[in-house]
């Protein structure tokens, strides 16, 4: 099969047959007349035919002229379509989120309807899955992983750093073994995350009990329960004491399903991710959603900065209450 015509000389035949005028199709195209009369010269070379009379006033149509155009016409208005019709697809087509079903559970879900709002035309898939994504398959067009944020031949953004606490149920702070003290936490049920779902610096209950001057021997005693969001279930239905990330149990924090019987946090060398293909990064959905929860990630950060002021105010006023009472009843005992 004989190789087309080179693309710029059609589009240069194609702009001054329609113009009748190199001066008007150069204007189009954004080059010089002289551009234009070189690329038709070329393609009437390549053809073997004439397709324009050079007259005084301007540019005529031969007869293979007039016969060429209507078909390049139609090919060049299908080749817009279809690149349209592209873009259409990568604005409308199906965005799939590979999220870990932590994160999915306890924060992305809650805030999804505002991206859906926002892009009505763009199909979410969420998968939640803590298995490495393989773009190369197509598996999905973004993901969000907790990790050290190392993800090579990938556009990767840092959403938040995190940070570890304990929470129970409001229950547990009072009644029979009240929790005021640290150790008042050995005669409650402690609830262990599984370890080798998070980094290396989350606290264990013994490296957390050890910080807070409590002498414990052995194992500490406690489910270990996954995934993390289980953990978190777990505390709020009174099950005991459990050590979390600070956005996994935020909202439950929020509404009074949990409180934390410390103010302490402890930050962690791990945070969330972003995490895109180089090459897909810049497409119009995959960049429509990395710039709404990258927003989202900072709303979040400066609140859980606001909560945890507010927090350690809180805490602050508990330990003078806490004093004053042991103090009061050092005097009545005396």
């Amino acid at each position: 099969m004989r190789q087309l015509p080179p693309l710029n000389a059609l589009r240069a035949f194609e702009s001054a047959a329609r113009n009748l005028s190199m001066s008007r199709a150069a204007e189009e195209l954004h080059v010089t007349p002289a551009a234009i009369s070189h690329q038709v010269k070329g393609l009437e070379e390549y053809l073997g035919v004439q397709l324009f009379h050079r007259q005084q006033r301007g540019l005529a149509l031969t007869e293979a002229g007039a016969a060429y155009l209507p078909g390049l016409r139609e090919g060049f208005e299908k080749l817009v379509s279809a690149t349209q019709a592209l873009f259409e697809a990568e604005i409308k087509g199906p965005l799939t989120l590979s999220i870990t079903p932590t994160f999915a559970a306890k924060w992305l879900v809650h805030r999804l309807e505002k991206f859906t709002i926002l892009h009505p035309d763009i199909q979410v898939m969420l998968i939640a899955t803590a298995l490495k994504v393989r773009f190369d398959l197509g598996e999905a067009d973004v993901a969000v992983r907790y990790g050290p944020g190392e993800y090579p031949g990938c556009r990767v953004d840092k959403m938040f750093e995190e940070e570890v606490y304990a929470v129970c149920a409001p229950e547990l702070m009072k009644g029979k073994n009240p929790i005021r003290e640290p150790k008042d936490l050995l005669n409650h049920t402690l609830l262990h995350p599984v370890q080798h779902e998070i980094d290396d610096s989350f606290p264990t209950w013994a490296m957390w009990l050890r910080g807070h001057g409590v002498r414990t021997q052995g194992p500490i005693p406690g489910p270990n329960i996954s995934p993390h969001w289980m953990l978190v279930e777990a505390a709020v239905n009174g099950q005991g004491v459990a050590l979390v990330k600070a956005s996994v149990a935020e909202r439950d924090l929020e509404s009074g399903r949990l409180v934390r019987p410390f103010a302490e946090a402890f930050p962690v060398a791990h945070a969330y991710w972003l995490i895109s293909p180089e090459e897909a990064a810049e497409r119009p959905k995959v960049k429509a959603f990395r710039d709404w929860i990258m927003a989202e990630a900072r709303e979040h950060a400066e609140h859980h900065a606001e909560l945890e002021a507010k927090q350690q105010l809180e805490w602050a006023a508990a330990r003078v209450r806490l004093t004053e009472s042991k103090a009061a009843k050092q005097t009545e005992d005396a």
